[in-house]
């Protein structure tokens, strides 16, 4: 037990990393853990923090030669068309992998995967989705794409793929971004991008990759466009939105960004986290009002904490220590071990815990890699659903909200969502982050439906913001409700309610 005052570790540090002990390597490296990094870092757990935190610095600077040339663009979408990838099922639309640079002097390259629209006579009318997964630094294609909306899902033999019949692009074309360098695929022949890595480079990043890979996709340019993530892209999706705005570009045609289980306002995030696991029996009453009175939760400074404060975060720590705190009603994946065949029975409406690692043996096998046209360059390390390379995170504001209120103002659809079992950025947190935006309710909190079910709750607001629950989902919002996911999806992309009746 920590005695004494002025303890290096903050209240957070010792609720936010819960699960290594209990599971692998692999799980270790995830998104949870990820964001838990930044959060430690960003109130200086075990040193003093550099790193920025005021409002997010518009990126203004992006010149026409930083998007360097467009030569041979025809020739390079051939080349990243995806014939087969290795156990795939049977489909009828195109899949592309492959990279586009984003600084040409760094060597810097970010890996894609493309899906265009399932259904090939509405591809040329459907609209464009770019999927972001968070961390930061964790890959899109190992979640996005393999775990939650993509078309396939990986077998517990880590070689084959069976199909996600709620996948995304049963409505949209959806490109998946493996965002920044050093994520994945995505790579710098610079060892030194590592070190400057942070919110504002990654915008940059992500606008430059997003209008040079239309100069390869050109029937994309001027289709409704869409940003949609998870988790800490919280902050990638506006603040990408929010660049796009700036520079004009008559080629992206923005309409809408959706955000899930979103790190949107750090000390409403953190403070919803504790009133969740209180309202959720995790934690008792006398605990939460013991953190409240004790512990500091608005500072960014970590440097000192009461005796109190240390002793109620390790209760805290320890009645929480054995759950998944991005789903606290999932069950772990204790046995790792790939099966020699494929599980029986295996359905997108069945979670499996252990997905993370059939995804990570299937990315790593080098028939895989040759099909998706990825480590082109012979990386010196594993793939990695989330990256150990990237050593440092140089900017990231405490809040993204005046970003958000000004999306809103311009005219862009937003749409909150929420799965409601996920512990880490759970429904209460983002209903005090809403809050703090001051906006009128156009419609009163209600259930809302799908086959005859309550898919969740939901509430409209005044400039065109719509916040909805996801029944039964934790953080990974269609890993755990794919059905219930794709039907939110569509109401969005239509700008349409969603529906109020179980007879719908």
């Amino acid at each position: 037990m920590r005695k004494g005052q002025g303890y290096s570790y903050s209240v957070i540090a010792s609720v936010l990393v819960l699960l290594c002990v209990v599971v692998s390597r692999i799980e270790c490296s995830s998104q949870v853990h990820a964001l838990s990094r930044l959060y430690l870092s960003k109130r200086g757990v075990g040193g003093s923090s550099t790193m920025d935190t005021s409002h997010f610095k518009a990126v203004k600077d992006l010149k026409p030669s930083s998007l360097g040339s467009v030569a041979n663009q025809e020739e390079l979408r051939k080349r990243d068309l995806i014939r087969r990838l290795p156990g795939q099922p049977p489909v009828s639309f195109d899949q592309y992998g492959g990279y586009v640079t984003v600084n040409e002097s760094a060597g810097r390259s970010f890996f894609y995967y493309f899906v265009e629209a399932s259904n090939s006579k509405s591809k040329d009318s459907s609209p464009l989705l770019l999927w972001l997964n968070g961390g930061p630094g964790c890959s899109s294609l190992a979640y996005g794409a393999l775990q939650e909306l993509g078309p396939f899902r990986v077998h517990s033999d880590g070689k084959t793929l069976f199909r996600n019949r709620y996948a995304w692009n049963n409505a949209a074309n959806v490109l998946f971004l493996e965002s920044p360098a050093g994520v994945g695929f995505s790579y710098t022949n610079t060892t030194s991008d590592l070190e400057k890595h942070g919110d504002r480079n990654t915008a940059a990043d992500n606008y430059i990759f997003l209008v040079k890979w239309l100069e390869r996709f050109p029937e994309y340019k001027g289709r409704d466009l869409y940003i949609a993530g998870e988790s800490y892209a919280g902050h990638y999706v506006p603040q990408l939105a929010h660049t796009i705005l700036l520079h004009h570009r008559s080629s992206l045609n923005l309409k809408g960004i959706l955000i899930g289980n979103a790190v949107i306002n750090d000390e409403t995030d953190l403070m919803g986290m504790y009133d969740f696991f209180e309202s959720h029996a995790l934690i008792s009453e006398d605990s939460l009002a013991r953190l409240k009175n004790n512990c500091d939760l608005k500072t960014e400074s970590a440097s000192v904490m009461t005796e109190e404060c240390a002793v109620v975060s390790d209760q805290i720590d320890m009645d929480t220590y054995y759950l998944d705190i991005y789903n606290i009603y999932a069950p772990l994946c204790l046995n790792s071990t790939l099966t020699h065949r494929p599980k029986r029975g295996t359905t997108v409406r069945e979670f499996d815990p252990c997905s993370d690692h059939y995804v990570q043996a299937y990315l790593n096998r080098p028939e895989v890699q040759a099909a998706l046209h990825a480590n082109a360059t012979k990386l010196p390390y594993e793939w990695q659903p989330c990256s150990s390379v990237i050593k440092k995170w140089n900017d990231s504001p405490t809040t993204v909200i005046p970003l958000i209120k000004e999306l809103m103002g311009q005219g862009v659809r937003v749409w909150v969502f929420s799965g409601d079992t996920d512990g880490r950025i759970p429904v209460t947190s983002t209903k005090y982050s809403l809050k703090k935006m001051n906006l009128t309710a156009k419609t009163a909190w209600h259930p809302w439906y799908l086959g005859g079910e309550v898919g969740g709750y939901t509430e409209e607001y005044k400039g065109k913001l719509t916040f909805a629950t996801v029944r039964g989902a934790g953080h990974q919002v269609p890993s755990f409700q794919p059905k219930r996911s794709l039907s939110l999806f569509i109401h969005f992309l239509n700008d349409t309610p969603l529906p109020d009746t179980s007879r719908y």
